[in-house]
């Protein structure tokens, strides 16, 4: 039998995800990624629910927890750093999960460990995308055929789109049918990596200003200190220059006390400093031809709901297990086998997004108090909800990507 071709768009952790499960199940893998190298750095994500047993199945839970961001635990904070409130953390799914990482050392455990066979370009986007599902005698039929912006010309069974929010390689392919929904939730986010100071301790310190504002200070493995600087509303900030945009943060965040002010000069000098407009992606369809999407580019659940890094890992084994249960093993991959592997694919790993994605109506406004009396408000909220009578209650929002259905079946084919 002649091996599957696989193109996967983007070199995070969906996309490695893919790249190693497909090749696992026999595929060869082709991963065309925008940056020049490996991108490494980023923030904090975790390994929550099902997403556990995902990375026991690659045998990678040692190789995470090596590189663990050495966060204990989460607490509130008032304007001079006085701790109001401490979040649940117990257990492997609480506000600081026992398998809590940087997106960088995530997406970089699962690239070291990719077996033989899976090629990178990088430095490459994709510009055009063919879909033929009965393609006569030309290179290769029944393919999906996509230059690059380089002018590369690859075919393959398979293009999976593991892109970003704002994936342009998505627009184009579902540009027609009106199927990419993108729900912005209010809310900007600032990050950026900031010196460590003697006072900064290896808990997840989160504070609330008035007027919709939040600083946010972690923990890393590497001697320096996440910051977020959050707050309800979008000022257009994307696609301005640093100055422009740091002038507008310390505008914004004028007088909001704590450490803001160390956030912002430590953001002046950060070289990894990024924003985002958080948008939720909704999507009937996650497929089209010889074409899916999978990640964030399909169903971003943004920060706000949190189990984006598992719901990712996870798509990548539900999908190669999908497909592996369509294949007869034969040269022919159809059209048809692709649509019951994506009907399977869709049945499956849908309840999980649709969970997370289900934010309650008015979060943004319980989260991003305006006034010192909504402030007041939400500080009597917290000490409510983290109360030995309801703690047990609100714990349980914590638990995401989480399922009592047992993962499809799976067979690792060895080379």
């Amino acid at each position: 039998m002649t091996a599957r071709h696989a193109l996967i768009s983007g070199a995070s952790i969906a996309g490695l995800s893919a790249a190693w499960w497909l090749r696992h199940t026999g595929w060869d893998v082709t991963v065309v990624e925008r940056a020049p190298a490996f991108r490494d750095g980023g923030q904090n994500v975790d390994v929550r629910g099902v997403a556990r047993e995902v990375l026991d199945r690659m045998g990678l839970v040692d190789a995470i927890r090596a590189v663990n961001t050495t966060e204990t635990g989460t607490v509130l904070v008032d304007r001079d750093g006085r701790v109001t409130t401490e979040l649940p953390s117990d257990g492997p799914d609480g506000a600081t999960a026992e398998l809590e990482v940087l997106r960088g050392d995530f997406a970089r455990v699962v690239l070291d460990d990719l077996p033989d066979g899976v090629q990178f370009v990088y430095g490459e986007t994709i510009e055009d995308v063919e879909d033929v599902e009965d393609g006569a005698a030309s290179v290769v039929p029944d393919r999906v055929t996509v230059t690059t912006s380089a002018g590369r010309v690859l075919h393959a069974d398979l293009l999976v789109v593991a892109e970003g929010v704002r994936s342009r390689t998505r627009d184009k392919v579902f540009a027609d049918d009106g199927d990419v929904d993108e729900r912005d939730l209010g809310v900007t986010m600032v990050f950026g990596t900031i010196p460590r100071i003697p006072s900064d301790d290896d808990r997840w310190r989160w504070y609330t200003a008035v007027g919709g504002r939040q600083v946010h200070l972690r923990p890393d493995p590497y001697g320096t200190t996440r910051a977020i600087l959050a707050h309800a509303g979008v000022d257009d900030l994307v696609g301005l220059d640093r100055a422009a945009v740091l002038a507008k943060l310390r505008e914004r965040y004028a007088d909001a006390g704590w450490q803001t002010d160390r956030v912002l000069d430590g953001f002046a000098d950060s070289d990894d400093v990024y924003l985002d407009e958080l948008t939720q992606i909704r999507m009937p369809h996650w497929q089209r031809g010889r074409v899916c999407v999978i990640g964030d580019a399909a169903w971003c659940v943004t920060p706000m709901g949190g189990g984006g890094a598992s719901l990712a890992l996870t798509s990548g084994y539900v999908l190669a297990a999908s497909l592996q249960a369509v294949d007869r093993g034969d040269d022919a991959l159809t059209q048809a086998d692709l649509d019951r592997a994506f009907g399977s694919f869709d049945s499956w790993l849908r309840p999980l997004v649709d969970q997370i994605q289900g934010i309650p109506k008015g979060i943004v406004h319980f989260a991003y108090p305006q006034t010192r009396l909504g402030l007041a408000a939400r500080r009597v909220a917290d000490k409510v909800l983290m109360s030995k009578l309801f703690a047990p209650v609100t714990a349980k929002l914590t638990h995401v990507a989480d399922t009592d259905r047992p993962l499809p079946e799976l067979t690792v084919v060895r080379s």
